[in-house]
């Protein structure tokens, strides 16, 4: 809470401007209500105690098509992170598949940085490739982490001041990427007049982030979060680069990350880079499903909602069968799925997750109890609801034991569905 007689003006809840292309009134289409923040995972100590909370409200873009919730997040709030990518074998896989179109542009003498970086999975790829890189993280944790990689990062927030001071320490960079970063940044020009510093005149800026057109073309609306603020369309990128005098010269659709991605390159317009077939038919697939119409978003939130719906009869059932219900990655959009959808502890008997930080802790507003993904074998659930939905084939595969015994998933997109 702010102290009453402070100064400090209280975030609003909407967004009264987009902010990606600036157009005015965004329109709000969905309210999932009062979250606590998805990554603020409680400690057992803490558990009598309550979590800060804040309105969680999606609104579109009729002018661009960015989908995105208003920042009300404390600037400090990622100084201790708790996602890693290293937890998931694909992201293994497609860091390294990243690494390769990264060095094809930076070769190995001109500096890579990856902003957002995290435990180092990218940069370690793209070191085991002969590159020079720098990753920018905030979070002295992970940071520390990624230097067992071998990773070196400079720990702060990437704003114009940062990328001024890393300019004169290390140089331009020829490649700077955020990969599943520029999602949670809530002033992108801020961001992107950083970018605009610290690249080289012939540099790319590669974005990958979740597609807004695939996640409202499925109804998919658990990636809305208060750490991950903006889903973007390839229009919305456009519009954006435009105002920095750069340009989108190239997408590129990544159908199995992050339940369907877009990898965006960005390029200065003055170093004339030649324009990927793919911006256009990306651009005419999103004008198809109507990203600029507010009946699209009516009728898709229609959709999620009846998603509720259906998991909570089937909850029920199962329930009433005796089953032992356990879910699967305790995530920040399974965060948004359980508290959107009021599917608690009554429902869940406790949550798994391969990554030990979160491990021993307990969801925010849920309170559901968060254990090794041994717990499988050692309390043999019945059933384990996918809250990591778009992790489900290579969960699955892993799986082996529990599939063996009769185990079922609950997967929840992009229609509920119980898989033998």
């Amino acid at each position: 809470m702010l102290d009453p007689q402070s100064t400090q003006k209280i975030p609003s809840s909407t967004m009264d401007k987009c902010r990606a292309c600036g157009a005015k009134d965004p329109y709000l289409f969905l309210e999932y209500g009062e979250h606590s923040p998805a990554q603020m995972l409680v400690r057992p100590e803490n558990m009598d105690e309550p979590q800060p909370s804040f309105p969680l409200n999606a609104q579109a873009c009729l002018e661009c098509g960015l989908i995105a919730v208003a920042d009300q997040i404390p600037e400090d709030f990622f100084k201790h992170y708790l996602y890693m990518p290293s937890g998931a074998a694909t992201m293994h896989n497609h860091f390294d598949e990243f690494s390769g179109v990264i060095a094809e542009r930076a070769g190995t003498q001109e500096l890579i940085v990856d902003v957002g970086s995290n435990d180092g999975l990218l940069l370690a790829a793209c070191n085991a490739r002969g590159c020079t890189t720098l990753g920018f993280d905030p979070a002295e944790n992970i940071a520390a982490i990624a230097a067992e990689r071998g990773v070196e990062t400079y720990i702060d927030y990437f704003h114009p001041a940062s990328a001024k001071d890393v300019l004169g320490k290390y140089g331009p960079a020829k490649v700077i990427t955020a990969t599943n970063t520029f999602n949670h940044i809530g002033d992108l020009h801020n961001f992107m007049e950083a970018v605009c510093i610290l690249l080289t005149d012939d540099g790319t800026f590669i974005v990958e982030v979740p597609w807004a057109k695939e996640m409202l073309e499925r109804a998919e609306f658990d990636n809305m979060y208060h750490e991950h603020v903006s889903e973007f369309s390839v229009l919305s990128m456009v519009k954006l680069a435009e105002a920095f005098g750069l340009e989108v010269s190239d997408v590129t659709f990544l159908k199995g990350i992050h339940g369907g991605s877009i990898r965006v390159f960005m390029t200065r317009k003055s170093a004339a880079f030649p324009i990927g077939e793919n911006v256009a038919k990306m651009l005419a697939e999103e004008a198809a499903v109507g990203m600029l119409d507010k009946a699209t978003y009516d009728a898709r939130k229609a959709e999620f909602d009846a998603t509720g719906e259906e998991l909570r009869r089937i909850f029920a059932e199962l329930k009433s069968q005796g089953k032992k219900i356990a879910g699967y990655g305790a995530s920040a959009r399974g965060n948004t799925t359980i508290t959107y959808y009021g599917i608690g502890a009554e429902h869940l008997d406790f949550l798994v997750d391969k990554n030990p930080l979160k491990q021993g802790l307990y969801s925010p507003n849920t309170r559901i109890p968060i254990k090794p993904v041994e717990a499988i074998e050692q309390e043999k659930p019945d059933v384990l609801f996918m809250l990591a939905w778009n992790f489900f084939d290579e969960i699955y595969a892993q799986q082996e034991a529990f599939r063996a015994r009769g185990g079922q998933f609950l997967v929840p997109y992009p229609k509920p569905r119980l898989v033998s």
